[in-house]
């Protein structure tokens, strides 16, 4: 989270103004007026509307599909007999939406009183739960179509697994408290949780994580997702904005060095959303994975692995490459030789000129990795040698993530718990 100071922050603003016009019908509600990403498991609606659409990501032929299909039918009814149903009260808009007004009840249990954000799958609302003592919690009301339906279905199974999985809550995954069908909607309720990282940091203008911070929230990022591949789940989505605080509440202080007041986070621990998209080892899945802003090299290049570039924001794959080899260096010439995409490549080269437009851009926003280091500390080397061992480009050769969790940069954390 260190190297986004300026690579990912700047391009991420830009990438916001171009998107602005098609959001703008978002822009309503929740976590003061912002377009909740947490639960948009892929800002490129287009491709990801296709996948899902066309494949539900391969779980037709899995038992775990079969399995959802089954409870889903003991849980609802046909969709047409949803809506012979309904009474006047209960209508959807023209997108599948169900229409609610605060104050308005769920199972009987869950009062609305609050909109937190709006997605392709559906809208997530705050509500307090009666039956425990007016809790707050988070409630993502999907839209009753039937491909919607059939991907929050994947994503229950996924989550109850989790929570059987981690009884004892000792990893940083997001928590399923409930789910139902609300005439043709499936509503999953989560525990309430704070702004996401991404947020926390545009609310407080962008300035930099320390690196304690960076530390404790990476400690327990690598945990949680090193407790799914381990049960052979992968999140498939991990970006700033799916990692939540689990309390966003803060202090202010001056900054005597950036000359400014600071937002400084009371709590640091963090939880890992939306498991939309997330996947079994088993399953078939398509093989263009990740927001395309966090997509690994062998991803574009064809070759599906593990991998999440924290501080790379671009416009087209071609762009993404450029910026990686303006970061890491050079993409070695045998990776390049494997790849089909051969589009990409001239002479076992990128195939990028440098002084186009989106080549000055590139020259502009990005720089080696090592120039982002804000000092020369020993602690700052340290985490500098994680990334790059992290960000390797031959999967191969790539530090795994108990290997990340086994650094000397988690040392004080290791002290602590002894």
């Amino acid at each position: 989270m260190c190297v986004i100071d300026r690579c990912h922050i700047s391009l991420k603003r830009l990438e916001c103004q171009e998107r602005r016009p098609r959001e703008a019908s978002l822009e309503h509600g929740g976590y003061k007026g912002r377009v909740d990403p947490v639960w948009e498991t892929e800002r490129e609606k287009g491709r990801n509307h296709c996948s899902q659409s066309s494949a539900h990501r391969g779980r037709s032929q899995c038992s775990s599909r079969e399995r959802q299909q089954s409870r889903h039918r003991s849980h609802c009814s046909d969709s047409r007999s949803h809506r012979r149903k309904r009474t006047k009260s209960i209508e959807d808009d023209e997108e599948g939406h169900l229409v609610y007004h605060n104050g308005d009840m769920l199972r009987a249990r869950y009062e609305i009183v609050g909109t937190l954000g709006e997605g392709a799958f559906g809208k997530v609302v705050e509500c307090l739960d009666h039956s425990k003592s007016n809790a707050r919690v988070a409630l993502k009301i999907i839209k009753n179509i039937e491909r919607y339906r059939e991907a929050a279905m994947s994503e229950v199974d996924v989550l109850e697994r989790i929570n059987s999985l981690d009884e004892e809550k000792r990893f940083a995954c997001v928590r399923m408290l409930d789910w139902f069908d609300h005439h043709g909607h499936i509503c999953i309720v989560f525990e309430l949780l704070g702004l996401s990282t991404y947020d926390f940091l545009k609310e407080n203008g962008f300035m930099p994580f320390s690196l304690n911070q960076i530390r404790r929230m990476a400690d327990q990022i690598f945990r949680a997702v090193h407790f799914l591949h381990r049960n052979k789940l992968t999140h498939t989505d991990l970006k700033p904005e799916n990692i939540l605080f689990v309390d966003s509440n803060y202090n202010i202080k001056y900054n005597s060095k950036m000359k400014r007041d600071e937002k400084t986070l009371k709590r640091l621990d963090v939880k890992v959303v939306d498991f939309g998209n997330a996947t079994y080892d088993h399953e078939h899945h398509t093989s263009l994975v990740s927001t395309r802003h966090y997509r690994a090299p062998e991803v574009i290049l064809g070759e599906l692995l593990y991998y999440s570039t924290e501080c790379l924001v671009t416009h087209d794959s071609k762009e993404h490459l450029a910026m990686m080899e303006r970061v890491l260096g050079p993409i070695p010439a045998h990776l390049l030789q494997k790849t089909r995409k051969r589009r990409y490549v001239h002479h076992d080269k990128l195939d990028w000129d440098e002084h186009s437009s989106a080549g000055r851009y590139v020259r502009k926003h990005c720089k080696p990795l090592k120039q982002y280091m804000s000092s020369k500390t020993p602690e700052h080397e340290l985490l500098f040698d994680l990334l790059q061992k992290m960000m390797e480009y031959d999967s191969s050769k790539r530090i795994t993530l108990e290997q990340a969790i086994g650094h000397p940069f988690f040392n004080p954390i290791r002290k602590e718990r002894k």
